[in-house]
Order: structure tokens, then sequence, then C-alpha cells
């Protein structure tokens, strides 16, 4: 036998898995293990006539020519049989008298209710079998049918195997990704090459020819190691930077490298004399590129480079501008006065003159109401209202500020019906 028949548990070369069933079967009958046996006489083992377990609806007919049992036998009684004549012989008169048999009775044949009708033919008694002969008949099966059968039989082993090493490694590890795997752009880390690129365009554009060895030093914490930090700055004048803003992050189609916007507030100097003299500050927009490494980290891949910020128009496709409600403006800007005022001084003011349920925090004294320069409410439902102001506030010394504000007004009523539209919210 074959150790792949051994290994997928299948029966020797010629056999069938009906054969190894029967022989089994066959075993257990001989030793007496499990189901109990049936003690009725089978019909081939007896030439004599058919004999056949009673049906349930022959027990009461059959019970009269059954003999009860002894009080005290004991043991498995077996099913009634049909009675026995006793044995007729033939006889060997002459014709004309009468006949008296010797000898055996021929058996008889059971009357069975036809199933294809009262008057149909009879059939055929069927030849009685000999002692050691079994009353069925094997059938060769294709070879087809077997290979397939095996087959597809293996498949199915093959794929629980698999799946059960499968499953048993995910257990063990788990999601395991190698670390020196780069993915795509959904899984860069933009927030810290925002930070690394702001870092490095503010040393870069931070220069002293009286210490020119600072800038090389700060550069070089941020650049690629085998990059030159010392390139690109000629060593001479002197200019500051700060601070620095990073914004879109521009990932390349395989995942490694990136380019970053940062815009950075520099300050020239001249030098006059010995001494250096600071000029305007002006904002320098530059493009960094950066890399991410198999360790994850990112660096700075190369020398940064300036981009124009030029003013762009408004998109197409700005919202439109709601109606305005001059009766309901006029009707609250001594209420918006109120709101503003106490927005600039403190919480407890601003909490008495908002809607309930509103929490806006005030500026605590950081300026004063000027003057209420406009105010806009708009048409909308009868609960809630958007509106905008226009408020010029008092800085230090004579320093004034305009600033512009969204709000969102409510409706409210008062216990005794008076009805009044309060700030809900600010922006």
């Amino acid at each position: 036998m074959s150790w792949w028949r051994t290994l997928l548990n299948l029966p020797p070369k010629g056999e069938h898995w009906a054969d190894q069933r029967r022989t089994k079967q066959s075993r257990s009958r001989k030793s007496g293990k499990g189901r109990p046996q049936n003690t009725a006489p089978e019909w081939w083992a007896h030439p004599d006539g058919p004999v056949s377990p009673t049906p349930r609806q022959a027990q009461g007919v059959a019970a009269q020519y059954s003999a009860p049992p002894p009080p005290d036998a004991g043991g498995v009684m077996a099913p009634p049989r049909r009675p026995q004549q006793p044995p007729v012989e033939r006889s060997t008169t002459a014709p004309g008298q009468p006949q008296q048999t010797h000898g055996p009775r021929q058996p008889e044949r059971l009357r069975q209710r036809s199933p294809h009708g009262a008057h149909a033919a009879p059939t055929p008694l069927r030849a009685p079998l000999e002692p050691n002969q079994t009353p069925w008949s094997t059938e060769p099966e294709s070879s087809f049918s077997t290979w397939a059968r095996r087959f597809f039989r293996g498949l199915v082993v093959a794929v629980l195997l698999l799946a059960a090493i499968s499953g048993v490694r995910s257990w063990i590890r788990p999601n395991n990704t190698p670390e020196t795997v780069i993915s795509g752009q959904s899984g860069y880390p933009s927030d810290e090459a925002r930070a690394i690129a702001t870092r490095f365009a503010v040393s870069y554009l931070n220069w002293d020819e009286t210490n020119p060895d600072a800038r090389p030093a700060q550069l070089s914490v941020d650049l690629a190691s085998g990059l030159d930090p010392r390139s690109g700055w000629n060593g001479r004048g002197k200019q500051t930077a700060a601070p620095g803003y990073a914004g879109e992050v521009k990932v390349d189609p395989g995942g490694v490298a990136a380019v970053v916007d940062v815009r950075v507030q520099v300050r020239p100097f001249t030098l006059n004399g010995r001494t250096w003299s600071g000029g305007a500050y002006s904002w320098r927009r530059l493009s960094v590129p950066v890399a991410r490494t198999q360790s994850g980290r990112v660096v700075v891949a190369g020398q940064p480079t300036f981009v124009p910020d030029d003013r762009v128009p408004l998109p197409d496709n700005m919202p439109d501008a709601l109606a305005p409600d001059d009766d309901l403006t006029a009707a609250t800007l001594k209420d918006a006065e109120a709101f503003f005022s106490a927005y600039a001084e403190s919480d407890i003011k601003v909490s008495a003159v908002t809607a309930p349920g509103a929490s806006i925090r005030s500026l605590n004294g950081v300026v004063k109401l000027d003057k209420l320069k406009d105010w806009q409410v708009f048409t909308g439902n009868d609960d809630e209202r958007k509106a905008t102001a226009s408020v010029t506030w008092d800085g230090t010394g004579d320093t004034t500020l305009d600033q512009t504000y969204s709000l969102t007004l409510r409706r409210t009523v008062a216990t005794d019906g008076a009805q009044r539209w309060q700030v809900a919210a600010v922006g």
C-alpha cells in the first residue's frame, strides 16, 4: 500500500470503501458488537419454503399458528414462522383411486398483493440460493469515477490543510508588515513632513557672516546624510527668518518622495560701518523636497527652491449672498452693539446678552469697542438667522483695528411673551 493512500486514508488498490464497510459490519456481527443480531431466519437459507418476518398487518393471523413460549424460556424470541405441514409422501396407487401422497411437500408461494393490479400475472419463483451464496452481486466501478472521487477527496484535504496553515500563521503573526515596506500616499507621514520641512526652511533662510558655522550645523539636523549643508550660501551677509508655516504636502506616486509648501517670514540686515541695520519684514515661499526612509523617518532630500506667491481671484462657485432683512437689521442694531461691548470685556457680561444655551468666550479686555461700523441681518426662517458685523476695536494708544464677524441669531421668547433676537454663535 502506497504512502499517499495511507496519508489520505484510502483503501488498497482494487478495493472500495463499500468493501471495507461490509467487512467491518460482518466482523461486528460475528463478534456480537454493534447492533443486535436478527434472529429471524433468512429466506435463502431455507430451500423448503420462503420464510420472512411477519408483517405488522399479519401479526394477528400469525399469532393463531404460533405457540406461546414456555414460561421459563429465556433468551430472544424469534419471529413466528408459517405453520409447517407434516411431510406428505407421494401416492403410488393406480389412476382412478384416491391418491396417497408420500414425501416432502413442495414449497408454496406466498400470496401477496400485486403492485400492478389484482389480475396481474404472478412472477416466477426465485430459485433458492446456495448456503454460502450472498443475496447480492457486486458491480465493477469505472476508473473515471474512482479517479474523480479520489481527486476531489484529495482536493478537499489540501484546501483544509492550507486553511489551517494560514490560520495558524495569522494567529502567531497578525498584521505582520515589514518595516522596510513603504506604502503609498495614504500612509505617508504628512505631519512629520511638515514639521521637518518648516524647521529646515527657517534654518535655510537664517545666516550670519560673523558666525558662518551656525547655519550648516542647523541644516545638518534635517538634511539627509551625504548631502553638503554648506552648499547654497556664499558665507556673506546677515538675515533672520521666523516664523514658518507649512501647507500642502504633494506625495510622489511611489510613496517615498514628497514636496512641502512652506512660508517663512524673513528680515534682511544691512551693514552700515560696523553696525547691522534691520530692514523690512517680508514673506518667502519655498518648496522643500523631503523623503521617507525605510526606518520611517522623514529627511530633507535636497536644496529648497523659491516659489512665487501671487494673488488669485475667488472661485466662480462661491455661495450666493443671502438677501438682507432691513426690518430685522434695524430692530436688532442696539442688541448687536451691546453684545460686542460685552464680548470685548468679560465672559460674565457676554453670557447676559447671548441666547439661552449659547457658550461664547469673551476677549477678556484685550481690546475695547470703538464703534459698530456695519450691521446686517439676512432673511431665513422664523427661529434662526445669519448676520454680519463690521467692528472697530480700540487697541494700545491711538491704534484702531477693523474686523468683520459672522454671527448666528436665535429667536427667544420671554415669560411675558416678549420676543428677542440674541447672538447664539460667533463665526
